[in-house]
C-alpha cells in the first residue's frame, strides 16, 4: 500500500538560508529573524525576507533614484537592503 501522491511529488519547502561570509549580514539576519518573530511589525519580517534573497534578486539602487522614491516624503527614513550607488548629479 503506497501513498497516493499529486503529479508534482512531494513538496518539499526549506527555508533559504544565506550563503554570504559577511559576519555584518549574519548578525543582520540573527537580529531580523529574532525581531519577525518576537514583534507582530510586518517590516521586521520583509526586511529579514530581502535580507535572505539572492544577489541576483537584489539588485543596485542609485541615489538619484532614491532621492525621486523619497520626494514629498519630508521626515521619513528609507530602509534599502541592497547596494546603493553614488550619483555625482546630486
Amino acid at each position: 500500500m503506497g501513498i497516493d501522491i499529486e503529479a508534482g511529488g512531494r513538496v518539499w519547502n526549506k527555508p533559504r538560508v544565506t550563503k554570504s561570509e559577511n559576519p555584518y549580514v549574519r548578525l543582520l539576519i540573527k537580529l531580523y529573524k529574532f525581531l519577525a518573530r518576537r514583534t507582530e511589525s510586518k517590516f521586521n519580517k520583509v526586511i529579514l525576507k530581502r535580507l535572505n534573497m539572492t544577489g541576483k534578486s537584489k539588485p543596485p539602487l542609485s541615489m538619484q533614484r532614491l532621492a525621486k522614491f523619497m520626494e514629498g516624503k519630508d521626515g521619513k527614513i528609507a530602509c534599502v537592503v541592497g547596494t546603493v550607488t553614488d550619483d555625482k548629479r546630486l
